[in-house]
């Protein structure tokens, strides 16, 4: 056998030889091995590694005859060889000498040398070569279909290219150029990571194309559909902001349209609200579209600033502009309103028939809780006070609706009540006006909101009682004598008061025979009797009379100018 595994012998290398093709020097090893096996030399199996072909310029050829072959390593450094085994052969030969050939820096033979005795003719160098072993060897090149001989690397042509595949107009793939993530590039058949030179020649041209198309064109379908969701949504998120910018800075506010659905609702709103705070709840309560619309509607009515607080009865799904209009009429109040002087026995009437409870609830709460209703310091421990909560049921609008507990409503008054008398600076005024407290000051009040008629009236029966109260008085002695105290003890409002009557009852209400103010508070006194008390006449007035006994009042310094008026009362009664 030959180091290449085949019998001795002038044989070629066969086509199917794994080494075909390799970059030997040809035809010439070929002619010298086959004379070295049939002139007599021993063949020998090298232990150490064969020698690269392609080193051709190193300069060192095989000789022949017992010749010996110096070894180099890798790094050209020379190394001494094996003892080689030898197989004889049945026949022998004379050795024979032949001349050292010389060669150039390619390895091809240079100057003449020795004919080669097996050699054929230039033709056909194999033609006269006997068969080995006796047998008759096919010639591998002899027939039109063989496999050319091997060339020297200098001689030799590349491999002629596949024709290109034709291209299509959606799937060019990575050799025109297409991106490896729409031409799916990625790692196929678990071979992503392999290097594209330790695969096969036909799997790199060819392969992949022929076997992953419509994988790869599937694959570069959804990476196609995957930017176009991201571009698209990409487009839709910018066009859906970039509408609301503009909706927010230069469209109109969202807007029902009409006078609402039909539905109605009750809507409170709070002290104080704004236009903002009011859009919000009616918003919230589904009466108008958008908080926006609502304060555009505001501004543009010219009463729209003149929204109170309290409770409003409306129908869902308002424009803001009917809201508004709505809200700025008295029938959308729902509101339970309390009367400037109303004494607190009608107030908690009214309470209990808004809240549907029986007759005299709230009433009995004023009674058995009123310490705990928030009353100030200064308004609790007055002797013979009728109720305590007198004077401090404020008059205004209260939302109060069905559900609400009596002790709620009564403390939301009371606080309205304390709110007020602390912004007028009751405690430190009542001083400078001779009163002994702000309680006084508040029962001052309330009697200016029982005798008097007008608005017009109450700095003028300010001053009346204000002189009347003065220990210098010597025209009624430091007696009120009015009316209204007695008709309060007495729970009534008559005009009619015999001298008997008045003069036969000892109540501490009673002003006709008890000096100063009765006990407390007569009624609740509103805005502008708590501005007159704060702020009397200085004119001397010491008399009054409604002389027309219901509109009309009437005022005098003395006491001649009073019986005047009592005649002219009189003349108006037909007395």
């Amino acid at each position: 056998m030959t180091e290449y595994g085949r019998s001795p012998g002038s044989e070629p290398w066969h086509p199917d030889d794994p080494l075909y093709g390799d970059g030997g020097w040809g035809g010439q090893q070929a002619a010298q091995q086959a004379q070295q096996s049939y002139g007599g030399q021993p063949q020998h199996h090298p232990q150490q590694p064969q020698q690269q072909y392609g080193d051709w310029g190193t300069g060192e050829q095989h000789g022949y005859g017992d010749q010996s072959y110096p070894q180099y390593d890798q790094y050209g450094q020379q190394y001494a060889p094996q003892q080689p085994q030898h197989q004889q052969h049945q026949q022998h030969e004379a050795p024979q000498q032949h001349q050292q050939p010389q060669y150039d820096q390619n390895g091809w033979p240079t100057g003449s040398y020795p004919q080669d005795p097996y050699a054929g003719g230039p033709q056909d160098p194999y033609a006269q070569q006997p068969a080995s072993y006796g047998g008759e060897q096919s010639d591998y090149y002899g027939t039109p279909e063989a496999y050319p001989p091997p060339e020297p690397p200098g001689r030799r042509r590349p491999e002629p290219e596949p024709e290109p595949e034709p291209q299509t107009d959606w799937d060019p793939g990575p050799d025109q150029g297409e991106h490896a993530f729409f031409a799916g590039g990625d790692d196929e058949d678990g071979r992503g990571g392999e290097p594209d030179d330790r695969r096969g020649r036909g799997e790199r041209r060819g392969g992949d194309r022929r076997g992953g198309g419509k994988e790869r064109k599937r694959r570069s379908g959804l990476a196609c559909l995957v930017v176009v969701a991201v571009f698209g949504g990409g487009l839709a998120g910018v066009s859906y902001f970039g509408y609301q910018f503009y909706q927010d800075r230069f469209g109109s506010a969202p807007d029902f349209a009409g006078s609402g659905n039909g539905e109605q609702v009750t809507v409170t709103i709070p002290k104080d609200s704004g236009g903002y705070a009011i859009g919000q709840v009616l918003k919230k309560m589904g009466v108008v579209k958008s908080v926006d619309a609502f304060v555009a509607a505001q501004a543009a009515n010219p009463d729209g600033k003149n929204i109170q607080d309290g409770v409003y009865t409306l129908q869902k799904e308002m424009s803001a502009a009917s809201a508004v209009e709505l809200m700025l009429s008295p029938k959308s109040r729902d509101n339970l309103i309390i009367a400037e002087g109303k004494r607190n026995a009608a107030v908690y009437e009214l309470i209990d028939a808004r809240l549907e409870v029986e007759k005299g609830t709230t009433a009995k709460v004023a009674e058995t809780r009123w310490k705990t209703l928030g009353l100030p310091d200064w308004a609790v421990n007055h002797p013979n006070v009728k109720d305590p909560l007198e004077g401090f049921l404020f008059p205004s609008s209260y939302a109060v609706a069905k559900g609400q507990k009596p002790e709620d409503v009564l403390r939301q008054m009371v606080a309205r009540a304390t709110e007020k008398y602390e912004s007028l600076d009751f405690e430190t005024k009542s001083e400078s006006l001779g009163l002994e407290g702000p309680w006084e000051l508040v029962t001052v009040a309330s009697l200016v909101q029982a005798e008097g008629k007008t608005h017009d009236d109450f700095r003028k029966m300010a001053e009346v009682i204000y002189n009347r109260l003065k220990p210098t008085n010597t025209e009624t002695n430091q007696k009120l004598q009015f009316d209204s105290t007695f008709n309060y003890l007495l729970g009534q409002s008559e005009i009619d008061i015999s001298e008997s009557e008045i003069n036969s009852n000892p109540d501490p209400y009673n002003t006709y025979t008890n000096k100063g103010l009765p006990p407390g508070p007569i009624g609740n006194p509103g805005d502008d009797a708590l501005q007159a008390a704060l702020k009397p006449t200085r004119d001397g007035w010491m008399y009054f009379v409604a002389t027309d006994g219901m509109d009309k009042t009437e005022f005098a310094k003395t006491i001649a100018e009073h019986q005047k008026l009592v005649d002219k009362f009189n003349a108006s009664r037909g007395n």
